[in-house]
């Protein structure tokens, strides 16, 4: 999706509270492998958009 953009050589003053960084994630990362056949494989992490996946998949296979 494109959204607009304004680039400006003044930008307004903002004003940002300070705040703790988050804590980092402790999840291990989880990768699916889904094999295609023809010796074609897409590997991807666990929690990947479904519909991303899906354009994704349509592209490998031919279909977009």
């Amino acid at each position: 999706m494109l959204v607009p953009l304004t680039v400006s050589d003044t930008a307004p003053s903002i004003q940002v509270a300070a705040t703790e960084a988050p804590a980092p994630s402790r999840r291990k990362r989880s990768d699916v492998t889904i094999e295609l056949g023809r010796d074609r494989r897409v590997r991807v992490d666990s929690d990947i958009d479904t519909e991303a996946l899906g354009g994704i998949l349509d592209c490998v296979l031919g279909r977009r």
